[in-house]
């Protein structure tokens, strides 16, 4: 899951979401999705279940580092 916090970014980033739209959308601060984004944290399954869902790509997308999120 190295690259987990790089592709939220991008994906964020694309769909013009502020960190703290995205705070919002995942019920959590903006200081966890700027920590998620720079890889100090790791997201629950919860969370990557519901980042799926929002971004239309699959949970094995954003924690296999190998995949990339299209």
């Amino acid at each position: 899951m190295d690259r987990f916090g790089e592709k939220l970014r991008n994906l964020r980033k694309r769909r013009g979401f502020t960190q703290e739209q995205m705070s919002e959308l995942l019920d959590v601060s903006r200081p966890y999705v700027a920590k998620l984004e720079r890889g100090e944290k790791l997201p629950n399954v919860a969370l990557v279940i519901k980042l799926s869902d929002i971004f239309g790509v699959t949970a094995d997308q954003l924690i296999r580092d190998e995949l990339e999120v299209g």
